[in-house]
């Protein structure tokens, strides 16, 4: 626990905090809304340790440190680029005329370096969610609930993944008390690694996680599919000449055909007869064949062949072979025309039901992705520098890094500072939230000494990196991660090649 006498206030036995709008009055050995801080014997106190991110190198191989022991410092910022300090458990900046709660120097290839943390509480935030399926959620626009409350909306879906986006000022705040409550409860425990049930407006209720596949309506979804049904054409073309006479590719959006598209026509496969149902758009491609749903290819059909219009009697004959797939090979079916031009399902001869498996092992594994998106207001920026315009500049221009407990983050051109973060790329339980409510969540400001004092920063508050590497109670080391670049080393040097 992180002593913080300063940021509170007696009255009588109990302590107000002022870590946060919310002003808690906490009594002796409870904990404020927040559950982050506490009353301990009468000193306010962080309740979560404080992160610092450890790399050590040996051999070459990164290994995790064991312990670190206590380095006087002689006065000389530290050579050290093993520690880097986060925000995660270090406080916050509320009332918001106050400096971040820590500023730390350390030295890095002989360039003098400050990284500057603190945790913002976030009411303008949300998350984004990609979902790797083929499989209709909902409409877009279409809202998203949490225990019946609207929590976000579907938005525009990409290739091969569905797309949501929750949270948002309005729903924290411009709705009933219970909106915005299970808005940031969501919000923090999709941001933190946990699963959460979203219901759709008119579609599907899916199960989401951070770095775990979608559960659909109760089943796993196993794999996003490999490509649009003209895409799926286009790259197993090959595997289908001289073995079957036809194929469609079932799709939601873009359905393909094999005769007609171009890969069938320079392969000299002959016209089929094959009629489709839905618009054409060029040749061997085909949209609207049936309506979204989660069934084949992301339709709502279960039989395939009720996107088949008859077969042409001047072209098709009987004994024509005609192979039906989804875009993820999930579905698959094998049908031979009839006296009347009648498809009529037969067992799949074996070298189809490996292109069908081909079409399997292409498709990546369904996984969901969760990103936290914020933006760093005036207040939060004031603790960073007294004219918090120009660490906007100073960000814009690239002098100055953002990271999210030492995770790398991408940050949106115009104005402000809009920052996104894959969410499991950060520390566990990096994010917290107060019942403003608001999500709280871990900023990094790491630029060169030089550029930190030119933007009017607090320079009187600047401590070395020697403090944070002694051993203490309140502070937790973990191990960098090794997919993450390391902040300080990648800040000097675009510091000092620029």
């Amino acid at each position: 626990m992180t002593l913080l006498q300063d940021d509170a206030t007696a009255a009588g036995d109990k302590i107000r905090c002022d870590a946060c709008p919310v002003m808690c009055y906490i009594k002796p050995g409870a904990r404020g809304a927040c559950d982050r801080y506490a009353n301990d014997a009468g000193a306010l106190v962080r309740v979560d340790p404080h992160i610092i991110l450890e790399q050590a190198l040996e051999n070459g191989d990164l290994v995790v440190p064991f312990g670190s022991g206590t380095l006087d410092w002689d006065g000389n910022i530290l050579r050290e680029p093993q520690t880097f300090v986060t925000a995660i458990g270090a406080g916050t900046t509320y009332p918001d005329y106050k400096p971040a709660p820590f500023i730390v120097a350390s030295e890095i290839d002989g360039v003098d370096m400050v990284t500057v943390v603190t945790e913002g509480i976030f009411s303008y935030c949300g998350v984004k969610v990609k979902i790797d399926t083929d499989r209709h959620l909902g409409p877009e626009c279409a809202a998203v609930r949490v225990d019946g409350e609207p929590v976000g909306h579907v938005t525009t879906g990409e290739y091969g993944s569905q797309m949501l986006s929750l949270g948002g000022v309005h729903h924290l705040t411009g709705g009933s008390k219970k909106e915005g409550r299970v808005t940031c409860d969501a919000l923090l425990t999709l941001c933190n690694g946990g699963a959460v049930e979203l219901t759709v407006d008119g579609g599907a209720t899916v199960l989401v996680q951070a770095g775990r596949p979608p559960i659909v309506n109760g089943a796993i979804e196993e794999r996003m599919r490999v490509g649009c049904g003209s895409a799926t054409i286009g790259m197993f073309a090959k595997q289908w000449h001289d073995r079957v006479d036809e194929v469609v590719v079932v799709d939601d959006h873009i359905t393909g055909v094999l005769s007609e598209h171009q890969a069938g026509k320079l392969l000299g496969i002959r016209d089929t007869g094959l009629k489709m149902k839905g618009r054409r758009s060029t040749p061997g491609r085909y949209f609207q064949v049936a309506e979204p749903g989660t069934g084949w290819g992301g339709t709502n059909v279960a039989d395939p062949l009720q996107i088949l219009g008859p077969f042409d009697p001047k072209v098709a004959r009987p004994g024509l072979t005609l192979l039906m797939v989804s875009t993820t090979g999930e579905h698959a079916g094998y049908y031979v025309l009839d006296e009347a031009l009648r498809p009529v399902e037969q067992s799949m001869p074996e070298d189809l039901r490996r292109s069908v498996s081909l079409i399997q092992e292409n498709c990546e594994p369904a996984l969901c992705t969760v990103l936290f998106m914020g933006g760093a207001g005036g207040s939060l920026r004031a603790g960073v520098t007294e004219n918090p315009v120009r660490l906007t500049r100073s960000v814009k221009d690239a002098l100055t890094i953002v990271t999210c407990g030492g995770a790398p983050t991408y940050v949106w051109p115009g104005g402000g500072i809009t920052f996104m973060v894959d969410v499991s790329r950060v520390p566990p339980n990096g994010f917290g939230y107060v019942p403003t409510p608001a999500l709280v969540a871990p900023i990094e400001f790491t630029l060169r000494m030089s550029d930190y004092e030119k933007l009017g920063g607090h320079m009187d508050q600047v401590r070395p990196l020697s403090e944070f590497r002694a051993p203490s109670e309140h502070r937790r080391q973990v191990p960098h991660r090794a997919d993450n670049p390391w902040p300080l080393l990648a800040d000097a040097a675009k510091a000092l090649h620029r």
